[in-house]
């Protein structure tokens, strides 16, 4: 079934993705991103004037982050606007997403700017009181590491969850190789050209500004911090785990970056589309929680429950993309669906370009769509797991209008 939400075509960006402590690892994340949507918006006439709602999301505490959604709305200019602040780790994305088409079939939105952002770089160092201890001593708590490497639930890091997904599934550790190089000569063919694809939806070169936002720093041609990996370089590694088969080169990598996407009703997203002949319409959304220990296998229910909402199957899509933090993800995705292992995510990918959280899952629906719109259009399916052994999914359609 078709929501009444659909997304202006050309009404979305990215920044590129810098590893962390890199060259986006000063910058604040949420001023950035503000910075970023007022240039953007900018480049494509539309108005702050034009949104009645926001959302914003990030899974890494900023300083005022308190003041979430209004705070980003008032430095792009858009003080009109109200809207939460969401952070559901790696599903954010979609779930920025989904508020946004829910606002717009109630009837209370005509025109949400949605913005993702994050820094891994220089997480918090948090200090939690606790005057019932020993001496008054309270907890503290590294916000990016310590969460990375531990599940309050089970005790587990999350490499732990691929671990568990790889011996399940009885995946070896060269099937996983062999797919990071096929995933990192995917994103190759988005550099052909002066990066021709990239620039579909990225500002290259994007000049990186100073903390305060006055002066530029650096220069970025594109993402920061790529990984060209060779069979033999793979070959030399060993499980980062004891008795694993998930290396660091079969992983992805902690990022810094922001992206966003205007969602509308019909009317609206004919006045703001830069093709208005294209149409990009949301078909469905599905989300999904799997057994404690086992993350990378949430994408594949999320996926079904998002392709049973629209009506759709598997192989009716024309393009499949993923959140892949760990390579396995794709195999074991493809091995319980029936997806092209070796035809999903063209142009590229999280295990590839980087992992910040929140504005991972909007870059790879931005890029879904430029790949759509490349085919001629047809139906697409982005899917990606989460922290919680959650994952979030969503269908949609590009064609003519």
């Amino acid at each position: 079934m078709a929501l009444k939400a659909e997304i202006p075509y050309g009404a979305y960006w990215s920044t590129p993705f810098a590893r962390w402590q890199g060259s986006l690892a000063a910058l604040h994340s949420v001023e950035f991103a503000a910075h970023v949507t007022k240039c953007e918006l900018m480049r494509r006439s539309i108005p702050a004037e034009t949104f009645d709602y926001g959302v914003l999301g990030m899974s890494v505490p900023q300083r005022h982050a308190f003041y979430g959604l209004p705070w980003l709305a008032g430095i792009v200019g858009a003080r009109q606007v109200a809207g939460p602040t969401v952070m559901q780790a790696c599903a954010t994305g979609v779930r920025c997403l989904l508020a946004a088409a829910q606002e717009i079939e109630l009837g209370l939105a005509g025109a949400v700017l949605t913005v993702t952002c994050d820094r891994t770089s220089n997480g918090p160092h948090l200090y939690y009181p606790d005057p019932r201890s020993p001496g008054g001593t309270g907890a503290s708590e590294n916000w990016v590491l310590d969460n990375f490497a531990c599940d309050p639930l089970g005790g587990h890091s999350m490499l732990a969850t691929a671990e568990n997904v790889a011996k399940k599934h009885g995946i070896s550790m060269s099937q996983q190789h062999e797919l990071v190089l096929r995933r990192e000569a995917q994103y190759r063919d988005a550099l052909v050209d002066d990066s021709a694809f990239l620039r579909r939806f990225m500002t290259l070169p994007f000049e990186v500004p100073t903390p305060d936002l006055r002066k530029n720093a650096a220069t970025l041609d594109g993402d920061e911090g790529i990984n060209h990996s060779t069979p033999e370089g793979l070959g030399r590694l060993r499980p980062v785990l004891e008795d694993g088969s998930v290396t660091y080169g079969c992983q992805t990598h902690p990022a810094d970056g922001n992206a966003a996407i205007v969602v509308t009703n019909a009317d609206r997203a004919r006045e703001l589309s830069s093709q208005p002949s294209i149409v990009v319409r949301l078909l469905g959304f599905g989300q999904a929680r799997v057994p404690l220990a086992y993350m990378p296998e949430a994408s594949v229910p999320a996926a079904r429950r998002a392709l049973d909402q629209a009506g759709l199957s598997i192989a009716q899509m024309d393009a499949v993309k993923t959140h892949n933090p760990f390579a396995l993800n794709d195999i074991v995705f493809a091995r319980e669906t029936g997806a092209d292992l070796e035809h999903m995510n063209n142009w590229g990918c999280s295990l590839v370009w980087g992992h910040p959280q929140a504005p991972m899952g909007t870059r790879s629906v931005i890029e879904l769509i430029e790949e759509l719109v490349l085919r001629g259009g047809g139906y697409g399916l982005f899917t990606g797991c989460a922290a919680g052994d959650s994952a979030m999914a969503v269908v949609l359609q590009v064609g003519d209008r």
